[in-house]
């Protein structure tokens, strides 16, 4: 039980008993709520074989860390996934599922933005999303309310050294493009449509120095306003649904 985590929120929990029932260790509800919703959710949790407990206000948003639960909250072990961003790849190019799209994050340290940036992940189709081990947040319970089940279907790899990793990347031919205010070109204006990892960095503080370097291009959004930067998920969300538009998805 030392490995298990926690999720909450009826759609976080629901997409685990869909994609991984297995991984559900118990699922406690709201003992009190028994509204068209939850007894929807109750239905699947049992179809699903899953061990449910009525719980308490108190007892679910302790286990939740937060009152925002839905009176649904889940113990969850890790849902299985490759063992490493190395199979991980091997096992895209062995399916011919078309080029390599990966999401790198440089120092995303908040919950919410992981979460929403794992959300567009999974809707543009991405592989993986990468980040280093010591610039970075974890999955945790916030990250998957807030992915709305993607931080079960979108593959998270946390890496010691990062520039490494990208330069490994590059060894699979896989094209490095990091996201600047200050590059010489725009979004637009890059090709996207082959074996690609987009790298952006945090709000405000963008991407370190040593992962610009390791980048084999950088480009830029159009900001036409007076506001200089785009909240990292939205960022994500414009540079990968340029790279799917471009291979014609």
């Amino acid at each position: 039980m030392s490995s298990a985590r926690i999720l909450f929120g009826f759609h976080a929990v629901t997409v685990r008993l869909k994609t991984a029932p297995q991984s559900v260790l118990e699922i406690y509800v709201d003992g009190t709520r028994r509204d068209q919703r939850m007894r929807q959710f109750i239905d699947r949790a049992k179809e699903a074989g899953a061990r449910l407990l009525d719980s308490d206000e108190l007892r679910l948003q302790a286990l939740a860390g937060t009152h925002r639960h839905q009176g649904v909250v889940a113990k969850v072990v890790p849902a299985p996934i490759a063992a490493s961003l190395d199979d991980l790849l091997d096992a895209v190019d062995a399916a011919q599922e078309g080029a390599p799209l990966l999401l790198v994050l440089d120092g995303v340290t908040d919950p919410h933005n992981l979460g929403a940036c794992l959300r567009v992940a999974d809707g543009a189709g991405v592989h993986a999303v990468i980040a280093p081990k010591d610039h970075s947040v974890g999955l945790n319970a916030t990250v998957s309310k807030v992915a709305s089940g993607a931080a079960e279907t979108v593959p998270y790899f946390m890496v010691t050294n990062l520039a490494r990793t990208l330069n490994e990347l590059k060894e699979r031919n896989i094209r490095v493009v990091g996201a600047a205010e200050d590059a010489p070109r725009t979004l637009y204006a890059a090709k996207l449509d082959q074996p690609l990892a987009l790298v952006l960095g945090a709000e405000g503080q963008g991407l370190r120095q040593l992962t610009r370097k390791t980048c084999d291009e950088l480009i830029k959004l159009p900001m036409a306003g007076a506001v200089e930067s785009l909240n990292v998920s939205v960022a994500s969300g414009i540079c990968l649904y340029e790279a799917v538009r471009q291979r014609g998805a």
